[in-house]
């Protein structure tokens, strides 16, 4: 992994297990998808664990490029947990204190999902709400971002520029 840039620190709360996402992230984003808020609900239910959901219930999310993410210690206790047993997402928790650290795909997208609760310093604003269908809370919006009933079509064009820069060589 070898991009200029900032580096992003992703640490479990006993800090056993830290990952490291290199350069600008793709995008950031708050997920209210049914799975998202299932999952969420049942990571929270593991013994000591970490909020994933925010409280109006959508996951922070930040996404790098799986060529500009790794694990830098502590990978031997990740664990995936999947949401349904043929699910192609992988929720990597760290088994040692139970933080959900990011999202992983049996296969697909190009990236990777990181939980922005883990990180150890701020990221950037959030830029996208979405699949705000599904979302329950009646709390407010805590941001001015425009929240999505679907993928808004700016972050789709995020995601497929960066898809065509990596398959150039960027």
């Amino acid at each position: 992994m070898n991009v200029s840039g900032q580096t992003h620190l992703l640490r479990c709360q006993c800090g056993a297990v830290e990952c490291v996402g290199q350069g600008a992230p793709i995008g950031t984003a708050v997920c209210y998808c049914d799975d998202c808020q299932a999952a969420g609900n049942q990571l929270a239910e593991l013994p000591g664990a970490p909020l994933v959901l925010d409280p109006d219930g959508g996951t922070a999310l930040t996404l790098f490029r799986t060529s500009r993410f790794a694990v830098r210690q502590g990978g031997e206790r990740l664990v995936a947990h999947k949401l349904r047993p043929d699910s192609v997402t992988n929720r990597m928790v760290a088994s040692c204190c139970n933080s959900a650290m990011f999202l992983s795909f049996d296969r697909g997208p190009h990236w990777v999902s990181t939980l922005r609760n883990q990180f150890v310093a701020e990221q950037p604003s959030i830029q996208f709400r979405h699949m705000t269908k599904y979302r329950t809370s009646t709390l407010p919006y805590p941001d001015a971002v425009k929240p999505h009933p679907k993928f808004p079509p700016r972050f789709l064009g995020m995601v497929l520029r960066d898809w065509v820069w990596m398959k150039l060589g960027r």
